[in-house]
C-alpha cells in the first residue's frame, strides 16, 4: 500500500518539477508588448512621468506584465497547494507503516 502511495506522491513532484519549469518558460517566451509612451519628451513638465523613461517612443506594456505575474502567481500557489497534499499524502503512508 504504501508503496503505491510512494509512487503516485513521486509521479506528482515530477508533474509539478515540468509544471514549474514550462510556466516559466512560456513566461519568458511571450513577447511583451509595446505601447506608445505618452511621457516621451515631458521632462520637467508632468510630475507624473519624473523618473521614468522620456526617451523611448515605445515601453513595456505594464498591465501586461502586471496581468503575466498575477497568472504565474496563481498557478504557483496550486502547485504549492498540490505539494501539500503530497506530503499529508506520505504522511499519511508513514503513519500506516508504523501503526
Amino acid at each position: 500500500m504504501f508503496m503505491q502511495i510512494a509512487i503516485g506522491a513521486i509521479g506528482i513532484g515530477i508533474v509539478l518539477m515540468v509544471g514549474y519549469l514550462v510556466i516559466a518558460q512560456v513566461r519568458t517566451a511571450i513577447p511583451t508588448p509595446q505601447v506608445a509612451n505618452t511621457c516621451q519628451g515631458q521632462v520637467g513638465i508632468d510630475p507624473a512621468c519624473a523618473g521614468g523613461d522620456n526617451v523611448s517612443a515605445y515601453v513595456d506594456s505594464t498591465t501586461f506584465t502586471e496581468g503575466v505575474s498575477g497568472v504565474q502567481a496563481t498557478v504557483f500557489a496550486g502547485f504549492g497547494l498540490v505539494a501539500v497534499g503530497i506530503i499529508v499524502l506520505a504522511a499519511f503512508g508513514l503513519i500506516n507503516i508504523f501503526r
